[in-house]
């Protein structure tokens, strides 16, 4: 008896497939998609295209020099169109549910009158990989499909405070897309918040209950920067827990000198789960904008946070230009090893440096 073969046997025996040709048409070129100019970004946006809008906080986003510079020019364009919103500025310990916040929250505006809200998110960024997850849309169920909502996640990069480089032009941006409110959420209390709270007309600081522990690990600075303090998740059995982080937290305002806007911030309880509070919360910012609007403090802090970023922006060019100077970057590693190894002080090579820009 033939013996038969191990090879045809065998489980691991991979018959030969049969050659079928491709569907795809070998003569098919994608078509480069051309950019709007100028004139189409900006007419797009003033009529509340939002994917014009979205394209045009990608070139702001951008590092590439063309992108920069019409980007520019399309800020230039929608500036008089700009300026008639209520911005509002959310920050708080990781953890305390800025975004389920956001989602209950701003539901509720809408339905109490405002006629359109933009959340820019700020994602936290990979200090070793600098990318970002940007999932703060799939945590906002009911805003993300909300037609007169606007929702942009952007990474926050390398910046201070996990506040985007680039997020108070995309303010500039969604108001003259007609949006009257805006939410700009950031990462959480982190080494400053001065830049969220340089962009906006109202800060909310959200906590834990038994935030008696949480205040040890917030500055100081981010406690007497807000303007209302919301202590989030005051539902079921934290609730007793709520009322006390309540108490301590109006307890340790009073400490605090009183504000330019003459407005005494305080501390309230809400559930963004349950949807309780909110009421509360929206009275307090339209109280607020109502009154800094009276005693001018408004207009004078929208002035000075102009000030503020022509300020940053002039110092982020100058950082740019010096770092691409070529009589720096000729000497810049020779003089960086030096401080490395200690032959020479970070003080005295900065000075050199400089010396060096200037002479150029």
């Amino acid at each position: 008896m033939k013996k038969k073969s191990l090879q045809n046997d065998s489980a691991l025996h991979i018959s030969k497939g049969k050659v079928v040709d491709s569907n795809i048409n070998k003569n098919f070129k994608r078509k480069k998609r051309k950019r709007p100019d100028l004139k189409t970004f900006v007419d797009g946006i003033c009529r509340g295209d939002r994917v014009l809008l979205s394209q045009a906080i990608t070139l702001i986003e951008s590092k590439n020099l063309a992108h920069q510079a019409l980007a520019q020019k399309i800020i230039e364009a929608c500036l008089p169109y700009s300026g008639n919103s209520l911005r509002i500025g959310l920050t708080g310990t990781p953890g305390v549910g800025k975004s389920t916040f956001v989602d209950s929250f701003g539901s509720y505006i809408l339905k109490e009158g405002v006629n359109g809200l933009a959340v820019l998110a700020i994602d936290p960024s990979s200090q070793v990989t600098k990318g970002s997850i940007l999932g703060d849309k799939t945590r906002m169920e009911t805003l993300s499909v909300h037609p007169k909502v606007f929702i942009r996640p952007s990474p926050a990069g390398d910046s201070l405070g996990g506040v985007a480089r680039k997020t108070r032009e995309s303010i500039i941006l969604c108001e003259a897309a007609g949006f009257d409110t805006i939410i700009v959420e950031t990462v959480g209390v982190g080494q400053s918040e001065t830049a969220v709270h340089s962009m906006v007309d109202f800060f909310l600081l959200l906590l834990l209950p038994n935030a008696g522990d949480e205040l040890q690990g917030i500055k100081r600075g981010v406690m007497e920067m807000a303007d209302l303090i919301a202590i989030n998740k005051a539902d079921g059995a934290a609730l007793p827990a709520a009322k006390l982080a309540k108490k301590q937290c109006r307890n340790g305002l009073h400490l605090f000198p009183p504000k330019e806007s003459n407005w005494i911030a305080t501390a309230e309880l809400c559930s963004a789960l349950k949807h309780e509070g909110l009421d509360t919360i929206w009275k307090h910012i339209l109280s607020y904008q109502n009154q800094t609007s009276i005693n001018g403090y408004f207009e004078h802090n929208r002035q000075r946070q102009a000030k503020y970023w022509l300020e940053e922006s002039i110092g982020a060019q100058l950082k740019q230009l010096f770092y691409q100077s070529p009589a720096v970057r000729a000497v810049f590693d020779q003089l960086e090893q030096e401080v490395v190894h200690g032959k020479l002080s970070p003080f005295k090579a900065a000075e050199n440096l400089m010396q060096l820009f200037k002479e150029q």
